[in-house]
């Protein structure tokens, strides 16, 4: 089993929020493989799907950012999951908006949802996908910034930084860590070959 966990928060009211990119990430790939998202009985929202007989959950945590390490360790403990077959996708207000980058472990870089994980799993050795928000104008404080809803433009652009990451998530599914780094490679290859011939 391999899980692909999203950071946000639950609710209508955050749908669209900075702070929910990785919701939104989900919702995404969720829909590009025609699956939906159903009650647990954990903490968390989940979609099920398949690829090449390997097995996957989408999550989603039914807690608020904050609180994100409860479901992750429950999902730990119901299915015996290893670090690296859990990978977390967040926000990130270190890297430029549309942006995204791929770690296989590290610290919190100041993410609370990151944080909760952690501090919960008692382990920061798993992969993640960070996608950029962007900074926090000088005259709006973090958390009003990251709770401020995407503009229909900014989502539209978006939509080609969620494709990108997409692959990087089947490629995962399918291979593990191994595959989504090599197709990392190649994302970033023809990203840097593009700008050039522009």
């Amino acid at each position: 089993m391999r899980i692909i966990f999203g950071i946000g928060n639950p609710g209508i009211r955050y749908e669209y929020t900075r702070h929910n990119a990785g919701f939104l990430l989900l919702d995404y790939f969720a829909n590009k493989k025609s699956l939906s998202f159903k009650e647990s009985k954990g903490d968390y929202f989940k979609a099920e799907g398949s690829i090449n007989n390997q097995n996957f959950l989408l999550v989603k945590p039914a807690t608020y950012v904050n609180n994100s390490g409860f479901a992750a360790k429950q999902l730990f403990e119901r299915y015996s999951l290893l670090p690296e077959d859990f990978l977390v996708v967040c926000d990130d207000t270190n890297l430029s908006t549309f942006d995204f980058r791929v770690r296989l472990s590290g610290g919190d870089g100041g993410h609370n949802g990151l944080s909760s994980i952690i501090f919960h799993l008692i382990e920061e050795k798993f992969p993640r996908i960070r996608i950029g928000i962007g900074n926090n104008p000088p005259d709006i404080i973090l958390s009003d910034y990251v709770l401020s809803e995407f503009s229909e433009a900014e989502l539209k652009d978006y939509q080609d930084t969620f494709s990108k990451c997409s692959v990087l998530i089947e490629e995962f599914i399918i291979g593990g860590t191994k595959r989504m780094l090599e197709a990392n490679s190649i994302l970033l290859k023809n990203e840097n070959q593009n700008n050039l011939n522009q």
